[in-house]
């Protein structure tokens, strides 16, 4: 897989799935393709993810935490697809989920001067728990029957789709190259259209 240093690989963290437990599971691009695109490669990536999604523990996360974000990922990713594809659940995967979620403390509010928000989690461990929790929620409720694909052949994320009528991960990334394929196809046939 494609490291965060060097390279043309796009790899600024998506946040556009529709959940945060998708978030997370977008933390590798083209993961269908010839060389995945690891998005989450060290502790700083990992802290600026949390952060973005408000999960940002109390204390900072360590290389321990690092790794167990990668396998709840690839656990969420394997339940989110077998679900789409009407397979069932990898026992190995359910069972990690089930660690994760075992981890997941309570929420509580909490009165701030600027405003009232959920407590923060203590550490990586309890921000995972919640990410874990959020997937749970959605691959055994109504938002199971939202979720899509991407139809890019590298790309395949995973994305909630409320409205039924999205087709792409993101138009402006892979709807444009399949257009891009597409009339480069037809100019090879000779039936540019443009």
């Amino acid at each position: 897989m494609a490291s965060g240093d060097g390279g043309t690989r796009i790899r600024r963290l998506r946040f556009d799935t529709g959940a945060t437990w998708l978030d997370l599971v977008a933390t590798v691009g083209d993961a269908y393709g010839e060389t995945p695109v690891e998005r989450l490669y060290d502790l700083a990536r990992l802290r600026e993810w949390l952060g973005a999604e408000g999960l940002l523990p109390r204390h900072d996360p360590g290389e321990d935490d690092l790794v167990r974000a990668h396998a709840l990922r690839e656990s969420l990713r394997s339940l989110a697809l077998a679900t789409v594809r009407g397979n069932a659940w990898p026992a190995g995967d359910v069972a990690r989920v089930n660690e994760f979620l075992r981890a997941d403390e309570p929420v509580e509010l909490q009165a701030e001067p600027a405003g009232p928000r959920v407590r923060p989690p203590a550490t990586v461990r309890e921000s995972l728990g919640r990410v874990a929790r959020q997937a749970a929620e959605h691959l055994t409720g109504p938002e199971a029957a939202m979720l899509g694909t991407c139809p890019d052949h590298d790309c395949g994320m995973l994305f909630l789709d409320p409205t039924g009528r999205r087709v792409w991960c993101a138009a402006e990334i892979c709807g444009v190259r399949h257009r891009v394929r597409e009339h480069r196809r037809r100019r090879a046939e000779g039936r540019d259209d443009s």
